[in-house]
């Protein structure tokens, strides 16, 4: 998209510059234009809706001038994609139906398909121009505007939540995105909270579904003073009443399952797999038995967005309720590898929450933890628990997968133990040339086991970016060639695949220079899988590359709060460097850059930053000590070449701080 009005006004030239209006008048201007579409605007009410109270020809002159600005930000021929035209009486925008994301928007309402309405709901990123102060004069307006679309987007989630038979497809991950972008905005927004409440449905989670119900009407309560629709009321009937045709007795709101079956082991693939045991209530209070219950849906739902676990539902966990069955015996019963339980203990207004991983193969514990909080919000606090439990496990399940991987001989070896042990390699061993060469070669064989593993490209695709950052490319044209292609093919395998968006994602922009279309990747990977941290890590550099240092900060912050121990910290640490050096923040980013180095101490980016901000801050005899480090890992840099590996900053006033960075610490010409 090269014109977006939903969250905000964002534009974009053909080759990838941001455009930015000289006023802001002229950017509502150009807003306006687009919502109007192809049939424009009458010049006459335009000049006096913006410059009212100047004479005609005062206004009309200045929306001339405005019109002059917008058409200078689109040079080209009469070819061009996106074009002002109009007579002495009316002004119109010219552009493709897919230059334009609220154009796009309102053809997928109209096409209808469940694929439709899934695309018009990630297009939804927030309001008409959510982000652009509006003057008082145009409110109305643009007020208008805003309440169709507000409106288009309540009707879209609910049409959408009642198309979903599938649990974790695309359409499912779309309608709960703008649902829960929506109640942001909007907490009252009871379409909103219906439509999360079919989504728990259909995943099979009736405790989040009637935990949705409760943070409905305590919202419309505190904001409105009232109670739910009928419609609303209804749907939370239906709920309990199918519940109570699931059980024998009526208690609170969880399912109480018959008594677990054994059955012989299960094989579900050859991927890792989770099942996730009803958590003890220790409180004494068998009303908490719906939060212990809630917190367990929604670590499975969230274990369930980590394409490579197989998650085992908890239909089939929950069978396990009170029953003294050993954990091997579990894992033989339900065909899994990982076990988690765990308690909740609630004592006045505190609660906590404890959590272990075992290998059900050995009975090890693999993790365990505990998370503390109060009571006064509790679903929000269910909601913390859950993502800190998952952003444990997840790493760790990897972390047993690849040594799992690295005792199985050479010959037994398929498509994703090459992966594991390629991801071995590029993100735990020291960085050099050899071993991002040996990742490579593991991904590729992994390729070659299966040519449709998305993950499999992104990540190859990401050694060629290892190899851009430190000058290592043989050919920079043909391996950039060939790094593009493989992110590209990842995307395209892996569309609904997190892992895959991620990498494939960064490495267009990193590698391709392609900074709009990774924020697209990264952005949906986000959407696919919110508890992701390398998603969130990327997301972090795509903000600085793109001039949002603040923001880049936080994103980091988010990376490493899911996953505080991550084997690829020290790239978190490095986004958060590069985002404190784009704000001006020197000392941050010097402080932030050693702390990627202390784990990996050939990190060629990592001393870059702290080199160039030692020299910003004139601290020269630390500037001459990094740049000594740097020579060494890179005899051949020199300022004439150093666009080889230079982040592709949207902003030139952070490429030119960084090249003089390095200048003033030295680096020759």
């Amino acid at each position: 998209m090269r014109i977006r009005l939903l969250g905000g006004l964002d534009v974009t030239s053909p080759d990838g510059g941001r455009i930015r209006f000289s006023t802001r008048k002229t950017s509502l201007l150009f807003a306006a234009l687009v919502l109007a579409g192809r049939r424009g605007h009458r010049r006459e009410p335009l000049a006096e809706a913006f410059w009212p109270g100047r004479g005609d020809a005062q206004a009309r002159n200045s929306l001339r001038q405005a019109l002059v600005d917008i058409r200078r930000a689109f040079p080209g021929s009469g070819d061009a994609a996106i074009q002002i035209e109009g007579d002495q009486e009316t002004v119109a925008l010219k552009a493709g139906l897919h230059e334009v994301d609220i154009w796009m928007f309102d053809r997928k309402l109209e096409e209808g398909g469940p694929a439709d309405l899934a695309f018009a709901a990630d297009l939804y990123r927030g309001d008409v121009l959510a982000s652009l102060a509006i003057p008082e004069e145009l409110d109305e307006w643009f007020g208008s505007y805003r309440s169709t679309y507000q409106r288009k987007a309540l009707q879209l989630v609910e049409r959408l939540s009642f198309s979903l038979t599938v649990a974790g497809s695309a359409q499912e991950l779309a309608c709960e995105g703008l649902a829960e972008r929506l109640l942001v905005a909007d907490p009252t927004a009871e379409p909103c909270h219906r439509a999360l409440m079919r989504i728990h449905v259909n995943r099979g989670h009736g405790n989040a579904a009637l935990r949705q119900l409760e943070l409905c009407r305590a919202a419309l309560k505190k904001h409105l003073g009232v109670e739910p629709e009928a419609e609303t009321k209804g749907l939370a009937t239906s709920l309990r009443t199918d519940k109570e045709t699931d059980r024998p007795e009526a208690s609170s709101f969880h399912i109480i399952p018959q008594p677990p079956v054994l059955w012989p082991q299960a094989t579900h693939s050859d991927r890792p797999s989770v099942a996730v045991l009803p958590f003890h209530n220790l409180s004494g209070d068998q009303t908490q038995d719906y939060f212990a219950d809630g917190v367990v849906e929604d670590i499975i739902t969230k274990l369930a967005q980590f394409r490579h676990l197989f998650v085992i539902a908890c239909q089939s966990s929950f069978a396990y309720r009170g029953e003294a069955v050993d954990i091997r015996q579990i894992g033989l019963n339900l065909g899994v590898r990982y076990v988690v339980e765990g308690s909740v203990r609630k004592a006045g207004e505190r609660l906590r929450i404890s959590g272990q991983l075992i290998d059900s193969s050995t009975g090890l514990h693999l993790w365990a933890d505990r998370f503390d909080g109060s009571l006064v919000e509790i679903f929000d606090l269910q909601d913390q628990f859950a993502s800190s439990i998952v952003g444990a496990i997840a790493p760790r399940v990897e972390e047993a997968e690849i040594e799992r991987s690295k005792l199985k001989p050479t010959e037994s070896l398929d498509a994703y133990d090459y992966y594991l042990r390629g991801i071995a390699v590029h993100d735990r061993a020291v960085i050099s040339r050899e071993s991002i060469e040996s990742a490579l070669q593991l991904f590729m064989k992994a390729i070659e086991r299966d040519q449709a593993f998305a993950a499999a490209y992104a990540r190859a695709a990401r050694c060629y970016a290892s190899r851009k950052s430190h000058r290592w490319m043989a050919d920079r044209a043909k391996e950039t060639a060939e790094a593009t292609r493989l992110a590209k093919r990842a995307i395209e395998l892996g569309r609904d695949d997190a892992i895959a968006l991620s990498y494939g994602g960064y490495v267009l922009g990193y590698v391709g220079g392609d900074l709009d279309d990774s924020a697209l990747c990264i952005d949906r990977a986000l959407l696919l899988n919110p508890n992701l941290a390398v998603a969130w890590g990327y997301s972090a550099w795509i903000e600085a590359c793109l001039g949002e240092p603040d923001k880049a900060i936080e994103r980091a912050a988010q990376a490493m709060l899911l996953s505080p121990r991550d084997p690829r910290l020290f790239a978190l640490e490095f986004n958060t460097a590069l985002a404190h050096f784009c704000a001006g923040r020197y000392v941050d980013a010097i402080g932030w850059a050693r702390k990627a180095l202390r784990s990996q101490p050939n990190y060629a980016s990592a001393i870059r930053i702290a080199t160039a901000s030692y020299a910003l801050e004139e601290r020269s005899r630390e500037a001459k000590e990094m740049i000594s480090r740097l020579s060494e890992l890179d005899p051949t840099l020199r300022l004439s070449n150093l666009s080889d590996v230079l982040p592709p900053f949207r902003r030139p006033d952070d490429r030119t701080r960084y090249i003089e960075g390095l200048r003033r610490a030295g680096l020759p010409e």
